[in-house]
């Protein structure tokens, strides 16, 4: 986990998320007590446990932003779910567990990646031989030891030089034949409903089980190298200790961010069976409180999972949830609703802002698109306006006025004659005006 101070990491948060600064505060305070967690001493961080946080605000204001953000400035396995897509044990669909298994799964990625990495250098040299091998097989063995010793020495001259030039890119278009082992693909017996909640790796049972038939194909050196790249990477990595280290990185540095949590609030709905609501609430509250999770790749342990939910609760509050779930979020962050001045902020300030990326993606047409400052203000007034009058829908609705705004423009954008786009005032309201002036049509926009 990187080193930062709650500062600094407030700090790279403001690069991209403008505004929220006591949920920007909370999420640092919780990195970096995650970071003296790991410094105490043994006997007490047994007895130490995450503060998880839940996060209240409307939609589009930057709850699930600040968390990804977070996730990935730590380099932390991270994974996102809502909640309602759960449903208590025993019932039609997915169990609170799997969101743990979704966050070992990510971590597995993580690990995979880092050390692919590490063994590249390693792999490539491998790839280097063997592609050496198919290009210049070794010469047939010969009675006379003379003849052969000479043939063996021209042999090695003549591989040196393929080597030079499969360096220099030289033989990236000759063609080689190469052996390539085909797994076959079992007959799928199983429905995916419910596959994952299955602590046995069915797919690499199958893998072990079914033959793999070699199968000889015509290939470029480079497309031969790509494939060679991926059996070489995958023959250097250890996957037990893959597993091994993922397992750990999650339980020690994983977030958990659980969205919608609102929606699964409420009072008990008498004696009927509320399997999405309260159901999910008594399945979820051994999970945050810390429990063993069985999954394809071993056990892991939730003590020290850093959970924060998030929710916009317009029917209902915090304190309709369980007490026993409300007191494993002790802390409570308010987020609130953009105003017009944020709206200006998040067109021009992030580093990729909305504004830059449209700039970036029409330069590759080779149109010169410029936001002039009364621009991106009547733009701003326009969506603040239309989040006022219809749903509020917070950052969101700046995509769907940015994408209505630049439609003839993203169209004609590959025609010649089109060089060099102002957007300022004026063309705001040419394009933009019709939805402040009829609130019927603004409805039915995003």
């Amino acid at each position: 986990m990187l080193e930062l101070t709650p500062r600094e990491v407030v700090a790279e948060l403001d690069k991209h998320i403008v505004g929220q600064d006591d949920a920007k505060r909370a999420v640092a305070v919780a990195l970096r007590n995650r970071w003296r967690w790991n410094r105490v001493d043994e006997s007490i961080r047994r007895e130490i446990t995450p503060k998880n946080i839940v996060m209240i605000g409307p939609t589009g204001v930057g709850k699930t932003e600040i968390t990804r953000r977070l996730a990935r400035l730590t380099r932390a396995p991270f994974a996102k779910v809502e909640a309602t897509k759960y449903t208590e044990v025993g019932y039609y669909g997915r169990d609170v567990e799997s969101m743990v298994r979704d966050l070992v799964d990510s971590a597995i990625q993580m690990v995979t990646a880092e050390k692919r990495k590490e063994v590249e250098a390693d792999a490539s040299e491998r790839v280097e031989d063997r592609l050496l091998d198919l290009l210049l097989p070794e010469p047939e063995w010969e009675a006379d030891e003379e003849a052969f010793k000479e043939k063996q020495e021209r042999h090695a001259r003549n591989r040196e030089k393929f080597r030079d030039q499969l360096r220099a890119g030289v033989l990236e278009s000759r063609e080689v034949e190469l052996r390539v082992e085909k797994k076959t693909s079992p007959v799928q017996i199983f429905s995916n409903i419910g596959m994952e909640q299955m602590d046995v790796d069915m797919q690499g049972m199958f893998d072990r089980m079914m033959p793999k038939q070699p199968k000889d194909r015509r290939l470029t050196v480079r497309d031969a190298r790509r494939i060679l790249l991926d059996v070489e990477v995958e023959n250097l990595m250890d996957q037990d200790a893959i597993q091994e280290e993922a397992l750990r990185l999650a339980e020690e540095n994983g977030i958990l961010f659980i969205d919608e949590i609102d929606k699964i609030c409420g009072p008990e709905q008498g004696k009927s069976a509320d399997v999405s609501r309260q159901g999910v609430q008594r399945d979820l509250l051994p999970i945050v409180e810390g429990t063993t999770v069985n999954t394809r790749h071993g056990s892991i342990k939730t003590d020290h999972i850093l959970f924060i939910a998030a929710g916009a609760f317009h029917r209902s509050k915090p304190s309709d949830l369980m007490p026993e779930l409300q007191g494993r979020f002790p802390i409570r962050v308010e987020l609130v609703d953009l105003t017009r001045d944020d709206f200006v902020r998040i067109l021009t300030e992030p580093t990729s802002s909305l504004t830059r990326q449209y700039v970036a993606l029409l330069a590759t047409d080779g149109v010169d698109l410029v936001f002039e400052q009364d621009g991106i203000d009547a733009l701003a007034d326009c969506a603040w306006k239309i989040n006022q009058s219809t749903q509020n829908i917070g950052a969101r609705r700046l995509h769907t006025l940015l994408e209505r705004l630049l439609e003839d423009v993203s169209y004609t954008a590959p025609d010649p004659s089109t060089k060099k786009v102002v957007v300022n005032a004026d063309f705001v309201r040419e394009r933009l005006g019709s939805l402040l002036e009829d609130e019927d049509l603004g409805k039915f926009i995003l």
